[in-house]
């Protein structure tokens, strides 16, 4: 398996679903940021790792809130990173993990049907 780091959209990229349809390139970078949060273990790391003070968190404090093991958590980890949604950063023994500016705003956009579509970027 080859790994894919996904690029982030441009904040403006895409008006909400309801308004307009998503161009194949945008949902090709967004599908697989909803994949990944379609998992429930996924969807707590990355909930604790926004949520976080300081806004990063050592892979060693998200390991004892889930039964687990390391390497399964490493592999989910792995995958939020791999589709867009997190970063990280080796530092000395640890790995610390930490949410990509703007992803979840991007997120948001897309589902938000309310939102004006000068908001998200699109033509008025």
């Amino acid at each position: 398996m080859t790994k894919q780091i996904l690029p982030l959209l441009d904040s403006g990229c895409c008006a909400p679903l309801a308004r307009e349809p998503l161009s194949p390139q945008q949902a090709g970078t967004l599908a697989p940021m909803f994949k990944a949060l379609g998992d429930p273990v996924r969807l707590r790391l990355l909930s604790m790792i926004a949520s976080a003070a300081g806004g990063e968190v050592c892979v060693c404090d998200l390991t004892g809130g889930f039964a687990q093991s390391g390497p399964t958590i490493s592999h989910h980890l792995r995958v939020l990173r791999e589709s867009g949604l997190l970063d990280c950063e080796r530092r000395g023994t640890w790995v610390f993990y930490w949410l990509r500016p703007g992803v979840l705003d991007q997120l948001a956009a897309v589902l938000d049907s309310t939102q004006p579509r000068e908001a998200v970027g699109a033509p008025a």
